[in-house]
């Protein structure tokens, strides 16, 4: 069984890399593609969900020309050692990279995939399709296959093992210079997790009934140091960004607490958050679907019970 090809970026703290090393154990023995130094941190954290080998990269291309780089980098890897597949997130820079590494290599590509199994021809990729009502499995018939996998769609799975580091030297081609990007990011100590990754979610609906209600949201996420989402009426409506839109078009979350204020729950907003450890849902239908999945379902009026809440945990920090 060849090995299998992990794209990952040098942090001690990537779920999503723990959940590409989840699939990637069924395929074969996963090797992580590190862009940038090995430290101990995140040796550790690749060795705990079972990464074999760590190959660490480290040139200012990977930086200077994220894409581009990337693909010379996985492709020249791919012809050393013959994988059984490549792995890699599906966010903005993985998809690009999967696409542009799958032409280059001339094989085929899998996006979106939500897991991963070794068939009697080689790996499976099974997709979640029509808001979640069919699973489609699918599989690469030329070439190493590239799969670009939803990790907010993945639990981790440990399965600690020791594993290899050794740097790998790389000679990228011209023409990956040829464009340079330069990016900035915000910062701030006011700035909430990922919604992707966060562990409280507190989300609102059109039951808020506007934009300024829906400043509840934030208030009770500021409140509870969770992450602001929203029902994709809300964001249809400007009362939140397109990106905290949880469905399955949007963010799909797992946190370990989700809140719902005002979210009916539309059977693809369901599907996003289903997983969450405790749903806590307020609403004033008690027909809500949301309700079906609540651990903790209040009915009644968002304006009145979200106000009453925050005044107790406000209570309960000042008696700390």
């Amino acid at each position: 069984m060849g090995s299998v090809l992990v794209l990952a970026e040098h942090t001690a703290s990537d779920r999503a890399t723990c959940a590409l090393l989840t699939l990637a154990r069924r395929l074969g023995p996963p090797t992580v593609v590190l862009c940038g130094p090995a430290d101990p941190a995140a040796v550790a954290m690749l060795g705990r969900f079972g990464a074999i080998r760590i190959a660490t990269v480290t040139r200012t291309e990977l930086d200077e020309h994220p894409a581009a780089a990337r693909v010379a980098l996985l492709a020249q890897l791919v012809r050393r050692t013959a994988p059984a597949a490549v792995l890699v997130a599906s966010h903005r820079l993985g998809q690009e990279v999967a696409a542009r590494l799958t032409a280059r290599l001339g094989s085929g590509l899998i996006t979106d995939a939500v897991d991963l199994r070794m068939g009697a021809d080689g790996p499976v990729a099974v997709q979640s399709v029509l808001l979640g009502a069919y699973r489609v499995e699918s599989s690469v018939t030329r070439g190493t296959p590239v799969f670009t996998v939803r990790t907010d769609a993945v639990v981790p799975v440990p399965a600690p093992v020791e594993p290899v580091v050794e740097r790998v030297e790389i000679r990228f081609p011209p023409e990956v210079r040829a464009v340079r990007r330069s990016t900035r990011r915000p910062g701030g100590a006011g700035l909430r997790p990922e919604l992707a990754t966060a562990a409280i979610v507190v989300a609102g609906g059109r039951g808020l009934g506007s934009q300024q209600s829906f400043g509840l949201v934030g208030a009770l996420a500021e409140a509870l140091r969770g992450t602001v989402g929203g029902s994709h009426t809300a964001t249809e409506l400007g009362w939140c960004p397109r990106r905290q839109q949880i469905d399955q078009l949007g963010t799909i979350v797992h946190p370990r607490l989700y809140l719902a204020l005002g979210i009916s729950g539309s059977v693809r907003h369901r599907a996003a958050m289903q997983h969450a450890e405790k749903i806590v849902a307020i609403d004033r239908n008690p027909a809500a679907p949301i309700f079906d999945l609540a651990d903790l379902g209040v009915v009644g009026d968002v304006h009145r019970v979200v106000p009453e809440l925050l005044a107790e945990i406000a209570r309960r920090k000042a008696t700390r």
